[in-house]
């Protein structure tokens, strides 16, 4: 959690204020270099009036040429689509805020020409310094265009980094990369760039090599590397690969300047188009920008917004942070991948495969500039060509995430502020008198011995064993909180954490080789480095020693960003190009190392400039391979901070929200992007964390929990109580009835994390995954679904008794009373009293059902309830994974069985593709229908006649069935 005691104002300062402690000097004006050194200044030349006209005319003729061919390159590149270039553009009068340069009027007329026909949409930032007033004189030092924007809103000069049109912006001929050579090779092709003219950022990399490999026909990966020298490059495992076969895309190259042209194969389109701006490389400011095919943008995590990204000059930063989410700041994890809607409903991904600090910048062009101060360009484009497809090519290369063990998709309760092991216990005894659901208690820092990791309290939490050893009496586990930060002020030899991490030398080191202190909430702590794999070991030897007095179950890591109360540490932090690079992206506090250690800290594998925003992710690997020791189950671990491949080891919460309306809504935004991101397991704190929560939001907030992959409620410190026990006797009921609801579809959500485990399938799945072709899908963040099936429309407003929602064409089921809704593709207002949230069926779809218990333990054993949901012509379909919900990699030893269910012609049929012993445990007891259009005069089960109800809204239902799940059956009816 966050301590809002401990936020200054300036820390929650919008990312584009001027909020750098150090401001770096504005760069007035370029020095002139040494003779052999190409320059962005214009040279003027040597004087006498024959030789100064001479020189002005050819200067002439050549600028004149030069902006002649650059405009027609500009609108002439090859191309059967127009989306990846500017539209023809009108010519716009001359600006009046334009003064003489160095040359005469003819020439600046010219220059100014060529800059005024760049359409606004199309201008890339070439000043994006934040704490500046870019004036005409700074711009065009850089050898660059200035226009003040023709917003009515347009001033004498626009503060460099504040989003919208930018004033100073490369001109069609601005320097960039020329590919000099280029040669095939056993994945596609490589070349040598080189750049003959250095720009304005200190040390460019003049030379760089270029890598296209096709890797498979769906997977293209990019590669600009240093020749010369090895540069930082992220340490996670991705796939290796040979030569695609007959690839879905094509690869132009553009030679002078430098520039990728990827279209797809099969209708032309630019997916792609890395000639629109100049590529820069130099050692701390690597930039490359790229055409987007439509305004339709998705991922970028993590950031508070719309699921939609606006493209209208958005700046997203990513630079792992502790902050409350707010819109425009840098958050706790980086997840530099976007999914990009095609015309036609075709989608495209795109992944840097980068962990530096970054602003990433979106432009109605539409266009994507991203903007890094370390490492490699290193890129990937999946070609889908649906969403789903494009979320499994991206997580093949950075991993699937894990299956979880059955308890991690009950119902979870925590608190900050329960104070006693007693108190903690009360609530889950509460919770079984109420019988509402509950398989798993947490508890915050509140549980430590002065907030130090591996301890309790032993006078306020004495009976916390106790309290351990009842909850696995009854079948619920255990979670802890803990924070990365070691403390290192305690006694010599009473703290064995600290004492045994500075034996095995595992903590971050500052500048100097010393152990980095920073202050977190035991005080000055130590920070252990998760990129050493003696941290890993030294982490399994604390937990091991901890699980041996409280045998926790689980792991919630937290504040690993990781989180300082102050800036870098108690001895402040050097003063060089890594604390204070050339350009600083947009991150909330103006600095790199803002509320965080130095940048210049030394890891094992690299600085913390490099690793920064890793930390979590290799916080999360240590933690599950410890559990995975020390339980020999599944491991649970909920992470806040959160990087590509984060998935393998751990779920998310979406942070320190509040108890308000609007939070409510935008979880919905969060839980669909990080399922974009690969890590599904994902949900946010019901009822919100901070602020006290009216007892209609937080029965609306449960109903919408209930359909988070990962469902907890949990609240801060000094906030009166939010658990489903607190509230009056009708909110009481809603929310156990909403968690019952959960609990039954148990076997539909745990199949669902089977297919992303296996498949890279999402869970909580955005609409327009399953109707690409439907535009009003694009947009919606109001509503979900769980896979392809379960449409969930929440309320997100008080005081309503209804809800509208949108319901793609088709044929649709109420899921409780099997009445049907035929859609044409419209907006449907729903009854929704304060004790239902509307759950709907989509046509053609089998769910496996089950009667829900206190636990998923008994629930899961329970028989089951299947429900089709016919289309037109009578036909569904569904599935069931199955396994102990606990083993390690029970998939991938065969230790499961699979279930398919398929409905046609009035017979339904399951057939068991893989059998385990699990499935002799369950049966299926009744099964119904929706959309059985006549009333049958005999249904018949295995060809043996069976009783049978049949309603006016044609619902047919089978019951006492008493089928093994083990054993294929078919149901029958006749008309």
């Amino acid at each position: 959690m966050v301590s809002y005691k401990r936020l200054n104002p300036e820390d929650v300062q919008f990312s584009n204020a001027v909020l750098s402690e150090e401001p770096r000097p504005v760069q007035e004006q370029v020095p002139v270099p040494e003779p052999e050194e190409a320059s962005l200044l214009p040279r003027r030349p040597s004087c006498s009036v024959t030789t100064g006209l001479l020189g002005i005319g050819a200067l002439l003729l050549l600028l004149f040429g030069g902006w002649l061919l650059g405009t027609m390159f500009w609108l002439h590149r090859p191309s059967n689509q127009q989306p990846h270039k500017p539209p023809p553009p009108a010519r716009a009068p001359t600006p009046a805020s334009e003064i003489k340069t160095g040359l005469n009027d003819t020439a600046a007329t010219a220059r100014r020409e060529a800059c005024s026909l760049i359409p606004e949409a199309w201008r890339f930032d070439c000043y994006p310094e934040r704490g500046v007033v870019v004036t005409q004189e700074l711009c065009e030092a850089r050898n660059c265009c200035f226009i003040p924007a023709s917003s009515a809103s347009s001033s004498a000069s626009r503060p460099s980094g504040t989003n919208g049109i930018p004033w100073c912006f490369y001109p069609p001929d601005f320097p960039s990369y020329s590919l000099v050579s280029i040669n095939d090779t056993s994945l596609g092709q490589k070349g040598t760039l080189v750049r003959e003219v250095k720009t304005y950022y200190p040390a460019d990399i003049l030379t760089l090599e270029v890598d296209i490999r096709q890797e498979t026909d769906t997977r293209l990966r990019v590669r600009i590397t240093d020749p010369s020298n090895s540069r930082f490059e992220v340490p996670i495992s991705v796939p290796n690969a040979t030569k695609a076969e007959s690839p879905d895309y094509i690869v132009e190259i553009s030679k002078q300047p430098f520039g990728l042209i990827v279209k797809r194969r099969s209708t032309g389109a630019v997916l792609l188009n890395t000639t629109v701006a100049p590529l820069f490389y130099a050692d701390q400011f690597l930039q490359i920008s790229t055409s987007l095919p439509s305004q339709f943008i998705y991922g970028l995590g993590e950031h508070r917004s719309t699921f939609l990204h606006d493209v209208h000059w958005n700046t997203l930063t990513m630079w792992a942070r502790d902050v409350p989410p707010m819109e425009q700041t840098n958050l706790y994890g980086v997840h530099p991948f976007y999914l990009a809607m095609e015309d036609g409903g075709n989608t495209h991904g795109f992944f840097l495969l980068n962990s530096n600090a970054m602003d990433v910048i979106l432009q109605p062009a539409p266009a994507v500039t991203w903007r890094v101060i370390g490492g490699i360009l290193d890129f990937y484009v999946f070609l889908g060509p649906d969403p789903g497809s494009v979320i499994g090519q991206y997580v093949e290369v950075i991993g699937y995430p894990a299956m979880p063990i059955y308890w991690a998709l009950g119902y979870h309760l925590c608190r900050w502020g329960y104070n006693t092991s007693d108190s903690t216990w009360e609530i889950v005894k509460r919770m079984r008198n109420y019988r509402i659901p509950q398989d798993v208690q947490w508890n915050d820092i509140d549980y430590m011995d002065q907030f130090l990791d591996f301890t309790f309290d032993s006078t306020k939490f004495a009976t916390l064993p106790d309290l351990v050893k009842d909850l696995h009496a009854h079948d619920q586990r255990y979670v802890m909180i803990l924070d990365p930060g070691i403390s290192s002020t305690q006694p010599e030899g009473s703290y064995w954490p600290f004492d045994e991490g500075l034996k095995r030398d595992v903590f971050i080191k500052d500048a100097e080789g010393k152990t980095l202190i920073g202050k977190v909430w035991p005080g000055l702590t130590a920070y252990p480095d998760f990129s050493d794999d003696a941290t890993h070991e030294w982490w399994y030897d604390n937990l091991q020693r901890f699980h041996e007095k409280v045998p926790f179950d689980g792991l919630w890591i937290d504040m690993n960003e990781p989180s300082n109360f102050l800036d870098g540490s108690t001895n402040g932090c050097p003063s060089n190009s890594l604390e204070n690079p050339p350009y600083t992206p947009g991150v909330l506090g103006g600095l790199l190392r803002s509320k965080t250690v130095c940048a210049t800290a030394q890891q094992k594998q690299s600085v913390h400039y490099n690793m920064h925003s890793l930390y979590g992710l290799m916080e999360a690997k240590a933690s599950a391979s410890a559990l995975k020791r020390i339980v020999a189950k599944r491991p649970f671990v909920i992470s806040r901070s959160t990087f590509p491949s984060q998935g393998m080891y751990s779920g998310h919460w979406l942070g320190d929200n509040r108890s308000q309306w609007k939070d409510l809504y935008t979880s919905i935004a969060g839980i669909l992007t990080f399922n974009l991101l690969g890590i599904p397991l994902v949900g946010a704190d019901i009822c919100g964390f901070s602020e006290e929560p009216e007892e209609e939001l937080c029965v609306r907030w449960t109903q919408l929990g209930a359909f988070y992959p990962f469902t907890r409620n949990h609240n801060a410190i000094d906030m009166q109580p939010q658990d489903p026990t607190a509230f009056s006797s009708l909110a009481r009921t809603a929310m156990k009835q909403a968690l019952l609801l959960r609990y039954s579809l148990f076997p539909v959500l745990y199949t669902l994390f089977h297919h992303a485990h296996v498949h890279g399938h999402t869970v909580a799945r955005p609409i327009m995954f399953e109707f690409p072709k439907d535009v009003k899908t694009y947009g919606i963040d109001k509503q979900f679904l769980w896979g392809k099936s379960l449409l969930v429309t929440p309320v997100l407003d008080p005081g309503v008794d209804y809800v509208e929602g949108y319901f793609p064409e088709g044929l649709w089921y109420d899921y409780y009373t099997g009445d049907s809704v035929h859609s044409k593709g419209e907006e449907l207002r729903l009854h929704a009293p304060l004790d239902k949230i509307n759950l709907h069926l989509r046509e053609g779809s089998v769910i496996p059902t089950q009667a829900p218990n206190l636990t998923l333990w008994v629930s899961s054993g329970q028989p089951l309830h299947l429900v089709s949901a016919l289309s037109e012509d009578g036909s569904a379909s569904g599935d069931l994974y199955w396994d102990d919900g606990e083993s390690i990699d029970t998939y991938e030893t065969n230790q499961y069985a699979y279930i398919i269910f398929n409905v046609a012609q009035n017979v339904m049929t399951s057939e068991v593709l893989h059998t385990n012993v699990e499935a002799t445990y369950i049966t299926v007891e009744t099964a119904s229908f929706y959309g059985v259009k006549q009333k049958p005069n005999r249904v018949l089960v295995n060809s043996q006649d069976a009783a049978f109800t049949y309603r006016e809204n044609q619902v047919l239902t089978v019951a006492d069935l008493g089928l093994n799940l083990s054993q294929n059956f078919t149901i029958s009816w006749m008309l």
